[in-house]
């Protein structure tokens, strides 16, 4: 199975990148590091706030061929919360263990915080944490915030609401690949940065498009063989599998 850890703060929107990753909007089953299935119940008030154990996997009845671990609402200023992250990328990206190592890593960075979108956590870990093999994506989230951002800055021009409306998606694009660059600027000067950045749009609509997000994690594998497991988790997504030329 091919296995990715999510990092990133709460509310980043992870969880719904994973349900469209997987084509489902059913929550997750959750199992322990032994295999167990954990009760929802009991830890849904956790959950619902970004914290739960990182060791869990998180599993969608849809496409258990992906598997997926939840960094904790990875925020700033706990230096606990750091280590935990990092001591799991350590074990799972070096395990011998095959069906435990981690395959990829998905970094969302919101918009809607527009106003704080790097902050010590990111510094952290991506000027401390060596992931080795395993790539990193920065993933931009929540840009659907932009949207109204773009018709207010068009209407402070004097612009109708009609013609507003109609600059707006232009606007957008121009704001979310000026965001894009900021990030890349301060991470890219760490000394572990990112593999590749990725913005992600429109992830709140249910039939989201998600193959630019497997692409660029498949070409982000340095393995043939890991390439083909990524793949082979979509086998549904045919514009993937003739891109890699990957059939079933």
């Amino acid at each position: 199975r091919f296995r990715i850890l999510v990092v990133g703060r709460a509310n980043a929107g992870k969880t719904t990148i994973l349900q469209r990753v997987c084509n489902t909007t059913d929550k997750p089953e959750i199992f322990n590091g032994k295999g167990e299935k954990v009760d929802a119940t009991v830890v849904q008030g956790s959950t619902t706030r970004g914290y739960h154990n990182i060791e869990d996997e998180l599993v969608f009845k849809s496409n258990p061929r992906f598997v997926f671990h939840d960094s904790c609402g990875f925020e700033a200023g706990s230096r606990e919360e750091f280590d935990v992250i990092k001591k799991f990328v350590m074990d799972r990206a070096k395990t011998t263990k095959l069906d435990k190592r981690i395959h990829a890593i998905w970094y969302c960075i919101p918009l809607s915080d527009r106003h704080r979108m790097v902050m010590a956590a990111e510094e952290k870990f991506f000027g401390e944490c060596d992931t080795g093999h395993v790539p990193v994506i920065v993933l931009l989230t929540k840009t659907d915030s932009l949207a109204l951002h773009a018709f207010l800055e068009l209407s402070e021009k004097g612009m109708s609401v009609d013609d507003a409306v109609k600059g707006a998606a232009e606007v957008e694009c121009r704001n979310l690949n000026k965001y894009l660059v900021m990030v890349r600027g301060w991470l890219d000067k760490l000394q572990f940065p990112p593999h590749d950045y990725l913005s992600l749009t429109g992830m709140n609509k249910e039939d989201a498009e998600c193959t630019p997000l497997l692409t660029c994690t498949a070409n982000a594998l340095s393995e043939e063989g890991l390439q083909q497991l990524l793949i082979s988790s979509q086998q549904s997504n045919l514009e993937l599998c003739m891109e890699f030329a990957i059939t079933q």
